[in-house]
């Protein structure tokens, strides 16, 4: 019905930068929602960023002023541009969504299957 897929992530050097993709795909009308979260090693998955229906940007406090969450409606693809990258940001990054399938409302809420971001010397 509704496939969402992250892609862009790596190997990166601490400093480096690195631009997630997360592509939404099938019966779409429209996309409410495409946040971004990761999860690290033996570490419960976090908020890293998200919009609001007001078209605010949220962040966690940790990559403010380092990670720009963006999308491309007409694209149907969403994503997280991530500078100044430090290994403690190193985590399997998802993103999370919500599809309004057609003219009457109906959504989709899912995950992507998540892209491994490594930040290390």
């Amino acid at each position: 019905q509704v496939q969402l897929v992250e892609s862009g992530g790596g190997l990166v050097q601490p400093g480096g930068s690195l631009r997630l993709s997360c592509a939404a795909s099938g019966s779409i009308f429209s996309i409410n929602i495409m946040d971004w979260y990761r999860q690290a090693p033996g570490k419960d998955r976090e908020l890293v960023a998200a919009t609001t229906t007001g078209g605010d940007t949220n962040y966690a406090d940790s990559v403010k002023g380092r990670f720009t969450i963006s999308r491309d409606n007409a694209k149907n693809t969403g994503y997280l541009q991530m500078n100044s990258l430090k290994p403690e940001d190193t985590a399997v990054y998802y993103c999370n969504g919500e599809v309004v399938l057609d003219s009457y409302g109906s959504t989709w809420h899912g995950w992507g299957q998540g892209t491994q971001v490594t930040v290390s010397s």
